[in-house]
């Protein structure tokens, strides 16, 4: 017969049920969620459309009109649109006297 058990998640402490040692407890061991490595944006050779849009101080609309304009360059990685931190300087460095949308 296999012994049932509890496991009480809050303490990560498991209780048998059934068995020669009704009262005896285990230790459950849980894998921890892998880590996710954290690089400042300037470090970042691309970046996402929402931080692109963070670092040009415009909304994430108007990224994407600059976006489909081709006046910002793109790379698709799987299904994640990220943006050259080169490009958004050179972009940022320049005067842009016309409209986004026209």
């Amino acid at each position: 017969m296999a012994a049932e058990h509890v496991i009480d998640f809050d303490r990560g402490i498991g209780k048998s049920l059934l068995g020669k040692d009704a009262g005896a407890q285990f230790e459950v061991h849980r894998r921890k969620p892998p880590q996710r490595a954290t690089v400042a944006t300037e470090d970042k050779l691309l970046v996402s459309r929402e931080e692109a849009a963070q670092l040009l101080s415009i909304s994430q609309r108007a990224l994407d009109y600059l976006v489909a304009s081709k006046r910002l360059l793109t790379r698709r990685i799987g299904g994640r649109v990220l943006i050259p931190m080169a490009d958004l300087r050179k972009y940022a460095r320049c005067d842009h006297p016309e409209r986004i949308v026209s």
